[in-house]
């Protein structure tokens, strides 16, 4: 049976390791981040997040009693304080241990602008000059800094105090893996991709996408044409904390890129991937959410937890299909 502390630490493990930028390159940014870290005074040292120290996810934690045994848990992509009433009273035939959301909540939410940095490197290795793509994600993760400076971000940690409830979010180490399974999905049948249409059939061919799109939230086209060539695929839109900045598109194409697949797109940022000539595949928010979370949530089943889905998880389990266990 797994402790709360070892979800938290299993999340964190598998975001590494399926980190697009590749995991040794998050592995040496911690270490850089100890060596500043060290180089404080004791004043700043106070202020510090020492949870960065060994967790690169900042939108990624945990509230309540790391020793906790889970054998049950609640698990959505947005969790709110009604969610956690629900849970209080599923408790009631059976305990549930831990409610577990997507989207960060919390500390994890005030500091969502930090996970961007990711996006610098991620962009680097689709051959963006480093400089343009620190630049102008810099620019962007102020904006969301300030974006989300004014929200509540502690009314559902408090909320589960007076409930009794431990909660954690896991937001970037599920997005990284839905990343990395759509690109090794994608690269697994490039050779059938000519088209965006075929590109298209391809992410739908996940349960995720499927259910998606009888619930009118399916993989969309945003920009371009299914009969148009893919060119170049990239994955910027999957992973990162949120959108970056609209600026960017016009230097993709300059990089050779010609479709980006992303989870959701703001119109300003698709009127400006329109003008740079891309096409813009949009799998889905909540989907693709659901999709890295699935994968995430497979994991904790293999170790014995049993998952609740709520909270607008399209739960499907990928456990039967690979292994050929229940």
């Amino acid at each position: 049976m797994m402790t709360i502390k070892q979800i938290y630490d299993l999340a964190i493990e598998l975001g590494i390791k399926h980190d697009l930028r590749g995991s040794g390159l998050v592995k040496n940014k911690l270490e850089r981040l100890k060596k500043r870290y060290a180089a404080l005074n004791e004043a700043e040292k106070r202020e510090y997040d020492t949870d960065r120290l060994t967790n690169p996810f900042s939108d990624t934690r945990f509230w309540g009693e790391p020793d906790k045994k889970v054998s049950r848990i609640m698990a959505g992509i947005d969790i709110e304080v009604s969610d956690l009433l629900l849970a209080k009273e599923l408790s009631k035939d059976k305990p549930i241990d831990l409610v577990l959301a997507h989207h960060p909540i919390g500390v994890a939410l005030a500091g969502l602008h930090e996970v961007m940095d990711l996006q610098v490197e991620l962009m680097a290795k689709y051959e963006i000059p480093i400089n343009v793509a620190e630049n102008l994600t810099h620019i962007r993760m102020s904006e969301v800094s300030r974006g989300i400076s004014a929200v509540n971000h502690n009314r559902v940690i408090d909320a589960a105090k007076l409930l009794g409830m431990n909660v954690m979010c896991t937001h970037t180490p599920t997005d990284n893996l839905v990343a990395d399974y759509l690109d090794k999905e994608i690269k697994a049948h490039l050779k059938h991709i000519e088209n965006v249409g075929d590109l298209m059939a391809v992410i739908k061919q996940q349960p995720e996408y499927q259910e998606a799109a009888r619930q009118k939230s399916g993989p969309r086209l945003f920009c371009g044409k299914k009969s148009n060539y893919t060119g170049k695929i990239a994955l910027t839109e999957i992973t990162g904390g949120t959108e970056g900045s609209k600026e960017i598109y016009q230097y993709l194409a300059r990089a050779g890129i010609g479709t980006i697949v992303g989870m959701h797109m703001k119109e300003e940022n698709r009127l400006e991937a329109e003008r740079a000539h891309l096409n813009i595949v949009i799998a889905g928010h909540m989907s693709s959410d659901s999709l890295g979370m699935n994968l995430f949530l497979d994991e904790l089943v293999k170790r014995g937890v049993e998952v609740i889905p709520c909270s607008g998880l399209i739960r499907c389990s990928r456990i039967k299909k690979n292994s050929g266990k229940k």
